[in-house]
């Protein structure tokens, strides 16, 4: 069989021409003048006749010597020079680097994953591959979905109809009979690359039309348990969520522009902040919200000067310095969630309440509670109510040198705070004189998402973890859950800004005191949700606290609820109920806009959000919105009338290192420091 003759050498001027990477298009190059074509065919003929020149070399592993000629002149650039074209040594130079840098960033990512795979492997295996029991809502769900043929048939012909919309639209477009998209108003398609880009803009929408289709087709079964079907929902969203394009870097523009700009250093940064992620939570994923060597509790958050006036196992109480000169003659007293820390209301001095309220002429106390450790694992609601509210009042009341306490109680320990009122209507006990509750629930019928976590499956899961850890539950594992109910805005936007950007994470306090968790007691923690979530038993008079069944309706002194119109740990309808079920008190209800926590924590000089206004207590939330009265800003200032009318009178300030108690240390106290 004779042989191929051996291929003709390239011309000597000739720069050799870059493989085309497969699956991606290259950029339309202008063509060579003729004189560089001419030249570049006369060479390849010299090239020719020397290789059929006589005593040439030829063979399989000989190539053929070019004939010497003269260099040619570079073919002139072209007029409309490519975009971003560099000089051929520089864009070497860009190529390389970039290729380093990702493989830098490979690197960084795979010897995480490493580092992480060792860490799991000395653990135990999981208790269970569903733990929060999805899979047979899901199932349900689809088989409801298979017994309507007839329906499952009319969502793929909407499907359809709106892919057609999408390519119509797309083509008219292109063709420009119609103006580019708008810009987008989803928080994770800002960049306007994802609407002045045509690829992207179709990628957005069509993903977004999917996404539409996916969860309105799980919302529209009826035929199955409201919250089985609930459950499918949520699971959904996340899981539409999780595949926006936006989270991946090939299909995000901002991230790829960032990775171009920068030469791929945008990657190995974020692959570093990946690693530095996975170590931090000790082989699993712990997505950074803040910049948190940036905040230290007592230096520049929590910074109010007073004193620790009383300190035991369970709590701290803390007195906080006056800002008046007079001061009102009933104290405050605040209980915060033992579930997070205090300082969220104590974050800077701009937006401090602690601060706020002194400033209003109130002595303010505050609860610190302990961050429970295993030897904690036996403490119950009894233990909270008579160690901590009971003994808090009666140090707040020897301190004060007064005979009654006004009381506060934010989220869940409003929840508490309700409960030990109830307590101590029963017992006939009259210290507190008024109270407030911020965001906090005590009918549980309307609890928003967090009532799909509380199934007797899911609380078999918990309970077991908590076993495995001593007898608490760690502070990780209730910010996983928090971080489900907003995914988009507390995983997702986190994981594109630190790894596919390779930002760093903000400097801000509020996401610093997010990720500063506490810790809970299994035999507290297990109550809460099984009596509050699981049973609703405290608003239906079946709750047992302190020996004694509690009911609501006994309380008659002036309370004060708070709601925020979109929160969802304590959602407003949630709030409402609750505010309804004190039957026999004199209630006092506003909405605040905003969520959990930047509804309450809205200090009157930001001029932020609104709020609004009702003297009646009407049967549903709705009733009560269409008689209310928007009013702009902050209300503290209206929570703030409310409790001067029932502080009593003035008197000269107290000084909390002149009282009964002495002064343990500065605060914010021991307790509010412990790390989980």
């Amino acid at each position: 069989m004779a042989k191929r003759p051996p291929p003709s050498p390239a011309p000597a001027h000739a720069a050799p021409r870059a493989p085309r990477k497969a699956g991606r298009p290259t950029s339309v190059k202008p063509p060579r003048p003729r004189a560089a074509k001419a030249q570049a065919a006369a060479s390849a003929a010299a090239a020719a006749a020397a290789a059929a020149t006589p005593g040439a070399t030829t063979g399989a592993f000989s190539r053929p010597e070019p004939a010497p000629q003269a260099a040619p002149e570079p073919p002139p650039a072209p007029a409309n020079p490519e975009p971003f074209a560099l000089p051929g040594a520089d864009q070497r130079q860009m190529l390389e680097t970039l290729s380093m840098n990702l493989a830098k960033a490979a690197m960084t990512a795979q010897a995480a994953m490493a580092e992480a795979a060792l860490a799991q492997a000395e653990r135990p295996v999981a208790i269970s591959s569903d733990p929060f029991n999805v899979g047979p809502a899901m199932n349900s769900v689809m088989a409801s979905l298979a017994a309507r043929p007839d329906k499952l048939f009319a969502a793929q012909a909407d499907l359809f109809n709106r892919y057609m919309e999408l390519w119509t639209s797309t083509a008219r477009r292109a063709a420009g009979e119609e103006p580019p998209a708008a810009p987008s108003t989803d928080k994770r398609f800002k960049d306007p690359a994802w609407s002045e880009n045509p690829a992207f803009d179709v990628m957005r929408q069509s993903y977004l039309a999917t996404a539409d289709w996916m969860n309105g087709l799980v919302s529209s079964v009826e035929d199955v348990d409201p919250l089985t079907k609930r459950r499918a929902e949520f699971f959904t969203k996340l899981l539409t969520d999780a595949f926006s394009p936006s989270n991946f870097l090939a299909s995000n523009p901002a991230a790829l522009k960032a990775l171009a700009e920068s030469n791929g250093e945008s990657l190995v940064k974020g692959m570093q902040n990946f690693a530095a992620d996975m170590e931090r939570g000790g082989g699993k994923l712990k997505i950074s919200q803040a910049d948190y060597g940036r905040f230290e509790v007592g230096r520049n958050v929590a910074t109010a000067p007073g004193q620790v006036v009383w300190r035991d196992e369970l709590f701290e109480l803390i007195q906080y310095d006056a800002a008046t000169d007079k001061q009102r003659a009933i104290p405050l007293l605040i209980f915060p969630p033992w579930i997070n820390k205090f300082y969220i209301l104590d974050l800077q001095p701009e937006n401090s309440m602690i601060r706020w309220l002194s400033a209003q002429g109130f002595t303010v106390f505050v609860c610190s509670w302990v961050n429970p450790d295993v030897d904690k694992a036996g403490f119950g609601f009894d233990d909270y109510l008579e160690k901590g509210i009971y003994r808090c009042i009666a140090r707040t009341l020897e301190q004060a040198k007064a005979t009654k306490v006004n009381t506060v109680g934010y989220c869940i320990g409003g929840t508490l705070l309700g409960a030990a009122l109830a307590h101590m209507a029963d017992k006939k006990v009259d210290a507190v004189g008024a109270a407030t509750f911020f965001a906090a629930q005590h009918d549980f019928a309307e609890a928003g998402d967090l009532l799909l976590f509380t199934d007797d499956h899911w609380l078999n899961e918990i309970e077991q973890q908590m076993d495995a850890a001593g007898g608490v539950l760690p502070g990780a594992a209730m910010a996983e859950t928090f971080n489900s109910l907003r995914a988009n805005d507390l995983i997702w936007s986190f994981f594109v800004s630190n790894y596919l950007m390779g930002k760093d994470p903000p400097a801000f306090d509020l996401l610093f005191w997010n990720a500063d968790q506490t810790r809970m007691p299994k035999k507290l923690h297990m109550d809460y949700l099984r009596s509050m979530y699981g049973g609703n038993r405290l608003s239906q008079g079946q709750f047992t606290i302190g020996g004694i069944t509690v009911d609501l309706s006994k309380v008659t002194i002036p309370l004060y609820f708070q709601a925020s119109r979109e929160d969802h740990i304590a959602p407003m309808r949630s709030v409402y109920r609750s505010a309804r079920a004190f039957t026999n008190a004199d209630v006092t209800l506003t909405l605040a806009g905003s969520g959990h926590i930047a509804g309450v924590v809205n200090p009157p000089a930001a001029k932020k959000y609104q709020h609004w206004t009702n003297d009646q207590l009407p049967q549903s939330l709705a009733e009560w919105q269409a008689g209310a009265e928007e009013h702009r800003g902050s209300w503290w200032e209206h929570w703030a009338d409310w409790l001067h009318e029932r502080s009593g009178g003035w008197i000269a300030a107290r000084d909390p290192k002149k009282g009964p108690l002495r002064p343990i240390e500065p605060a914010p106290g021991s307790y509010v420091k412990v790390k989980s």
